[in-house]
């Protein structure tokens, strides 16, 4: 089941987002602006969070609530990774999110947090167990990134990839699975914090792990399960088709959805992180995917097609209070209710 989807990925680290095509974010408001209202029309109960940032930036939160978007969505995404690559000590996640949530008024995800084994398995171990006693209970979602290690023979998504030295290499050691298939120290303690702890993990174009992380999901306990939809991959060969099954594999999961990464030759220069140079073919993206995997149910009650974005808002908000959709309560955190209300 999609219970949410994100608009990008940490669209304040260049890796992702390029700032130099688009310097302000102005046209990254607006392609989210416009991709929320998409989504709106097509499923109006859905759960739409803001892409993870990374770093976690104030500044940047009110630059985005001063530009509009923070308005058409339901809640703030972060990352933090203290002991891989930001430079704050572990110890500060309580202030690192306070300060997000005392800024805004939407509750605030948690959509990767993670520790790498580059150092030392011991390492990751002592930071799952730190980063549970330090976040459960702080935010509704709480996903760690990730199950598996990055395969060696594919490249990490960064802007200078082998030139940054050990920042570059700790990507391939993330997981809590090895490439080999052997589990590491943390696995087995991971399995203590779920539900409560949901997993990030990408899959890449028929990835060959899929059928695999069902089954090591299952085995862990986990319920919240964040992934992607490549924008940039729907335009492979049998792209859709490779969606079905990542979609169908992963049903029984509570899943978050993220669109991210411009197709090189709609990009306004050929890259990933590129502003698309039509901001309306990253909604209609969004919206198709949406249409097709998180379509109101049958007799939800839930109209497709609202008149205005707004009226898709309160349908949604009374659609949750109905209990038409289950547990959204929970997802979106008392915070949100008591600001719109």
């Amino acid at each position: 089941m999609i219970e949410a989807v994100t608009f990008w990925n940490e669209p304040n680290n260049k890796s992702h987002w390029d700032f130099e095509v688009d310097p302000e974010w102005g046209r990254f408001a607006e392609m989210v602006k416009r991709a929320s209202h998409a989504v709106r029309k097509k499923n109006p109960g859905l759960i739409q969070v803001l892409g993870g940032t990374s770093p976690i930036d104030a500044g940047f939160a009110y630059r985005l609530e001063k530009l509009g978007v923070l308005q058409c969505l339901d809640a703030f995404g972060v990352h933090g990774f203290p002991l891989d690559w930001n430079h704050w000590q572990i110890n500060e996640w309580p202030e690192r999110l306070n300060s997000i949530q005392s800024a805004i008024l939407l509750p605030v995800w948690i959509t990767e947090v993670g520790v790498s084994t580059f150092g030392a398995d011991e390492v990751q171990l002592f930071g799952l167990q730190r980063s549970a006693e330090l976040l459960k209970g702080l935010v509704p979602r709480i996903h760690w990134y990730s199950l598996y290690d990055l395969p060696k023979a594919w490249p990490a998504t960064t802007r200078h990839r082998e030139s940054e030295g050990s920042s570059y290499y700790r990507h391939f050691y993330m997981g809590l699975v090895r490439e080999d298939g052997t589990e590491k120290l943390s696995y087995r303690e991971f399995a203590r914090h779920t539900p409560e702890f949901g997993i990030c993990q990408w899959f890449h174009f028929n990835d060959h792990r899929l059928e695999d992380a069902v089954i090591r999901l299952q085995d862990l306990g986990v319920r919240y399960l964040r992934t992607g939809l490549s924008w940039a991959d729907s335009f492979r060969p049998g792209a859709l088709d490779w969606f079905d099954r990542q979609i169908d594999a992963l049903s029984q999961f509570n899943l978050t959805i993220t669109f991210c990464f411009t197709p090189e030759h709609l990009g306004i220069v050929p890259h990933h992180s590129s502003a698309p140079r039509d901001l309306d073919s990253y909604a209609e993206f969004c919206a198709e995917m949406v249409s097709r995997y998180a379509a109101p149910p049958v007799g939800s009650g839930l109209p497709s097609l609202p008149a205005f974005p707004e009226v898709a808002r309160e349908v949604g908000k009374v659609a949750r209070h109905s209990g038409l959709l289950a547990s959204s309560e929970q997802l979106l955190g008392d915070k949100l209710f008591k600001a719109r209300l």
